[in-house]
C-alpha cells in the first residue's frame, strides 16, 4: 500500500526472513561467525539460542544463501515435538533420501548409505534444525547418534540447532552430557539496543530503496525501542504499521506523537484488554451460553464501567480504521482516475497526429 508513497521498491519490514535484509548486530555477527566456524570444522554441533523474534531463522537463511560451496548439501528442519523415529523420517524426506522400508533400522541404513555416497563425491551433509526447543531430549539424543556416522575418521553429517531459550534447559539436563561434549560453539541472541534499533530500521529502509532522509526522529527510535523491546520481529510488525499509518495520514516524517498514536492503536487491537476480573468471574458461571452479572457491589459496578470503557475504546479505534481505509480507497480511485485521464489524453494525441 505505502511502497510507492515512500518511494520503496519493496516492503522493507516483511515478516518472512530474507537474507538481503540481514542486519548484523554484534550478537548476530558473533552467532553467524560461530556458524561459519562450525562449517569450516565440519564436525560437532553449533547451538544458537535466543528469545522469540530475535533473528535465529534469519541467520540460518543468511548462512545458507552465502555458503557458496557446492560440496555442502544442506537441509533445514522446522521442528515440532518429534519422536526420534519421526525425526529420522523427516531428515530422510528433507534430504530426499529414498527409503527401502519403514523400520527405524531401515531408515538409518538408508540415511547412512546416502551420507556415504555424498562422502565419495567429496560432499558432506549439513542439517539445520530450527525451533529445536520443541524436540524432546531423546530426539536431541538421536541427532547425536546421527553424528556418529563416520567414514575415514570424518563425520558424514553436521548439525546446527537453533532454538528459543528453553533449548538451553534441554541441553543442560544431566542425561545430555554426551551431547554437550559434541558442541563446539554456542551463542545467545539478545534484543537490540536503542542505537541498534535505529541502525536496523535505517538499514532495512535503505535496502528497500528509501531515499528520504531522517524519516524518523531520534526520539521516535527510542519510543520504537520501548514499544517493541528491541525484538526484530516486533520491530518489523510495528514499523510496517507505522508506515501504513503515515501513508493514510500523508506523513513525510514520524515523530513521537505519531509513534504513540500507532502504539495505542495496536495495543487495543492486539490485547482487546477486556477486564480480566470480569472474565475470571464469568468463567465460574454455571451458564454455558449466557453470562449473568449481578450488580451487588461497588467492585462489580467498577468492573462494568471498565468493560464499557474498553468496549468504547475498541469501537472508536475500529471506526478510525474504517475511516482511514475509506480515505485510502478514495486516494486509490483518484490516482486511477488521473492515470486513466492521462492515458486517454495520450491516445487522443496519437489519433490527432494520425
Amino acid at each position: 500500500m505505502y511502497e510507492s508513497y515512500y518511494g520503496f521498491t519493496e516492503k522493507p519490514f516483511q515478516l518472512s526472513p530474507d537474507p538481503r535484509f540481514f542486519f548484523a548486530t554484534s550478537h548476530h555477527q558473533r552467532a553467524l561467525s560461530y556458524l561459519q566456524y562450525g562449517l569450516n570444522q565440519g564436525e560437532g554441533f553449533i547451538v544458537i539460542t535466543g528469545p522469540i523474534g530475535t533473528g535465529k531463522t534469519t541467520i540460518a537463511r543468511n548462512l545458507l544463501s552465502t555458503i557458496g560451496d557446492d560440496n555442502i548439501v544442506a537441509a533445514q528442519l522446522v521442528t515440532t515435538k518429534l519422536s526420534p523415529d519421526e525425526l529420522l523420517e523427516l531428515v530422510a524426506a528433507e534430504f530426499k533420501i529414498p527409503l527401502k522400508g519403514n523400520s527405524k533400522a531401515e531408515v538409518l541404513r538408508s540415511i547412512e548409505t546416502f551420507l556415504i555416497q555424498l562422502h565419495k563425491q567429496g560432499k558432506r551433509a549439513l542439517l539445520i534444525v530450527d525451533e529445536a526447543q520443541n524436540l524432546p531430549s531423546e530426539t536431541v539424543e538421536e541427532l547425536r547418534m546421527l553424528s556418529n556416522f563416520q567414514l575415514d575418521d570424518k563425520p558424514l553429517i553436521q548439525s546446527f540447532l537453533l532454538g528459543q531459550e528453553e533449548l538451553k534447559d534441554i541441553i543442560q539436563a544431566p542425561n545430555m552430557e554426551q551431547f554437550r561434549q559434541r558442541i563446539i560453539a554456542s551463542a545467545h541472541l539478545q534484543p537490540l539496543s536503542v542505537e541498534e534499533v535505529k541502525s536496523y530500521i535505517n538499514h532495512r529502509l535503505q535496502q528497500a530503496g528509501c531515499k528520504k532522509e531522517a524519516l524518523f526522529s531520534d526520539d521516535a527510535f527510542e519510543i520504537i525501542h520501548k514499544t517493541t523491546l528491541g525484538v526484530p520481529r516486533k520491530i518489523n510488525i510495528f514499523v510496517d504499521r507505522l508506515l501504513l499509518f503515515g501513508f493514510l495520514e500523508e506523513l513525510t516524517h514520524f515523530g513521537v506523537d505519531d509513534i504513540n498514536t500507532v502504539a495505542k492503536e495496536m495495543s487495543v487491537e492486539l490485547t482487546g484488554s477486556l477486564s480480566s476480573k470480569v472474565l475470571e468471574n464469568n468463567q465460574h458461571s454455571n451458564q454455558s451460553d449466557v453470562q449473568q452479572v449481578v450488580v451487588n457491589s461497588t467492585e462489580n459496578v467498577q468492573n462494568i464501567k471498565e468493560v464499557l470503557r474498553d468496549v468504547e475504546e475498541i469501537l472508536e479505534s475500529s471506526i478510525k480504521q474504517k475511516i482511514k481505509m475509506a480515505r485510502y480507497v478514495d486516494k486509490l480511485l483518484k490516482q486511477k482516475s488521473r492515470q486513466y485521464a492521462q492515458e486517454q489524453a495520450q491516445q487522443d494525441s496519437l489519433s490527432d497526429e494520425n
